[in-house]
């Protein structure tokens, strides 16, 4: 799969002598019409793609159904293709590494419009996290405006824009 961007957070100068976490993860693309499904996370003020971590050993595509279908209640997923891969790296929280090295495989699919009943994890509940259907350019233009102006904006908020800049831009 194509390398999309390699993102350095600005607080990382160098790889040199660091110890590097590295996680895998999966984003899901499902397109219709001019309408992107994504997450919209209320504690972050963002949309996102569908997604998360891998587990150890988990194939990329089983992982992005799970995901897709834990976090938005998707149903019919079918026609599952390659988009991509984002890499970043960003600072590690815990003291057993210094970097976390985050390697995103992104994947376009078809879903059902209507969503069935999602399973999202505690703190995706306490953030406000909830799945919806957006026109991709609204939720584009939402992202950029949030990173201009909210405090509140999360680390991720770069990949996603400039993930969804990516696929409005392919979809034409």
């Amino acid at each position: 799969m194509q390398i999309l961007k390699t993102h350095y957070h600005p607080d990382i100068k160098t790889l040199d002598n660091q110890t590097i976490f590295t996680r895998l993860a999966t984003r899901s693309i499902a397109l219709q019409g001019d309408h992107i499904l994504l997450m919209y996370t209320e504690r972050y003020e963002d949309y996102s793609l569908p997604g998360g971590g891998l587990e150890v050993g988990e194939d990329k595509i089983e992982g992005m159904i799970r995901e897709l279908s834990e976090e938005t209640g998707a149903k019919g997923i079918k026609n599952i293709k390659p988009f991509g891969v984002y890499e970043e790296y960003r600072p590690w929280y815990k003291s057993d590494y210094d970097i976390q090295h985050m390697i995103s495989y992104c994947y376009t699919c078809e879903v059902n419009k209507e969503l069935g009943h999602s399973k999202l994890e505690s703190y995706e509940i306490k953030n406000g996290m909830k799945a919806v259907w957006i026109n991709i350019q609204e939720a584009i233009n939402h992202n950029k405006k949030t990173m201009a102006t909210s405090d509140k904006k999360g680390m991720s908020i770069e990949r996603e824009t400039f993930l969804l800049g990516l696929i409005a831009k392919n979809r034409n």
